[in-house]
């Protein structure tokens, strides 16, 4: 792939530097050429000084080839207005943007252009590692309506097969983290101790498949 950051702060030289770590080729944008001294001296790509909305700009970065656009400098007005010419103009279906304000950001999640609320993301963070299991799930969608949460299985599951607690939770368990690797269940799937269940389930179920998973399974 080729891809085009504009901004390079910490968040912007870290995301290049690992884009060429894979082997992918890479232009970066800043208006301020110190800027570039991040990127360290063994970085390959290109280096374009301007502002990443300026079709000029983005045109010498190589925009035309590209096959994905991420906007992480520090201004939420520029990310967006260089998201959106580098989606509406050039074409780009792969656009991040990177958003400080988290309102503004899920009204741009769902005109199309992905967004990364960061504030809003170190806060959950948090959230998740000081509240109860369940209070605050790993990721939920931009609607609200659907949740992603790990889970450590309880006692009272151990032994049993995924598809009852499926269908008992209404729940699905996207992948179960066992002795350190991940994998994906089957029908026959049994439900071992020590088991990291990732459930993917809707906001207006939750609480009922907690239940569930706290009371144990009920005779088949």
């Amino acid at each position: 792939m080729h891809v085009v950051i504009m901004g390079c702060g910490r968040v912007g030289s870290t995301l290049a530097r690992s884009l060429e770590d894979r082997n992918h080729t890479v232009s970066v944008i800043d208006s301020d050429p110190d800027a570039f001294r991040r990127l360290g001296p063994s970085f390959n790509g290109d280096k374009v000084t301007g502002y990443g909305f300026d079709q000029a700009v983005l045109e010498k970065a190589g925009i035309r080839r590209a096959d994905a656009f991420a906007a992480v400098s520090s201004g939420d007005n520029s990310n967006i207005i260089a998201a959106r010419v580098a989606r509406e103009t050039f074409g780009i279906q792969q656009v991040v943007a990177r958003i400080y304000d988290p309102g503004r950001a899920e009204v741009y999640q769902r005109l199309g252009i992905n967004t990364v609320a960061t504030v809003k993301w170190t806060a959950d963070q948090v959230l998740r590692r000081v509240l109860p299991a369940g209070a605050e799930p790993d990721f939920r969608d931009p609607s609200g309506t659907i949740r992603v949460d790990h889970i450590q299985v309880p006692e009272q599951w151990v032994g049993e097969r995924t598809i009852h607690f499926q269908e008992q939770s209404r729940s699905r368990i996207a992948w179960i983290d066992r002795l350190g690797e991940g994998m994906i269940p089957t029908r026959e799937t049994v439900i071992q101790e020590g088991d990291m269940l990732h459930l993917v389930m809707r906001e207006q179920t939750a609480a009922h498949a907690y239940e569930v998973l706290e009371r144990g399974p009920e005779e088949q």
